[in-house]
């Protein structure tokens, strides 16, 4: 069995000054919100958050930025965070844009323990500058290092209780990849069941990358709401 929190700032209280972070979810969907909160309440600091975005201004990711908790955010985009976009334009924050598929791929070979690899996303743009360039059949790549960190911060639909996770639909999103490659992963879950309930087949994270877990109440925000007139 996995260490089962029910607290959610007991769960993150192993995360200190100036650690690093990956917080899975896109946009708003399939954030750790319960975790993000409860990190935004310890008032840690100095951090480095890996995700895709760094959430809304008010909500997710949007709430340690409020706080002014972290140093440095690894991302593929600004989004619509008027909070973000001001604290990288003041110089406030360091950011590291990445592409997307390029984001995915540095967490994806962080987890699998591989430490770069070559891609051709970014060759001649700004994103080559200080990277080693390749040629490859023809074509130029971009070295790339894979992306660890100390503490995933992820969110599943179901889990049992040895930590095998299962997403909801486009939820799923980034989890997996952040599950595999934090030292210590955490999953807020909206269910856990006995160990053998969920069927092996449809398992998307085992256990093995799973050291925690806690089961909470989502809201669920909509990052943007489109309606029919």
């Amino acid at each position: 069995m996995k260490k089962i929190y029910s607290d959610f700032n007991e769960a993150v209280s192993g995360i200190k000054d100036g650690m690093t972070l990956m917080v899975g979810g896109f946009g708003l969907c399939g954030i750790p919100e319960n975790l993000i909160k409860a990190l935004a309440d310890s008032r840690v600091t100095d951090l480095t958050v890996i995700s895709n975005n760094c959430g809304v201004d008010d909500w997710g990711l949007g709430l340690l930025l409020k706080n002014k908790q972290i140093k440095k955010i690894i991302g593929s985009y600004v989004g619509e965070n008027k909070e973000f976009e001001r604290q990288m334009l003041a110089g406030e924050i360091e950011v590291e844009l990445t592409p997307q598929g390029t984001l995915a791929e540095k967490i994806r070979a962080g987890g699998a323990g591989i430490p770069a690899f070559f891609t051709p996303a970014g060759v001649g743009t700004p994103i080559a500058d200080g990277k080693e360039v390749r040629e490859f059949n023809g074509k130029e790549y971009l070295l790339e290092e894979s992306l660890t960190a100390d503490f995933s911060l992820i969110r599943a639909w179901k889990a049992d209780k040895m930590g095998n996770l299962i997403y909801n639909k486009t939820a799923r999103n980034f989890n997996p990849m952040i599950a595999a490659a934090g030292k210590i992963t955490i999953a807020e879950v909206e269910e856990i069941v006995e160990t053998g309930d969920l069927d092996s087949d449809f398992i998307h994270s085992p256990g093995i990358y799973v050291q925690a877990l806690i089961q909470g109440n989502q809201e669920k925000r909509i990052e943007r709401r489109t309606v029919r007139q």
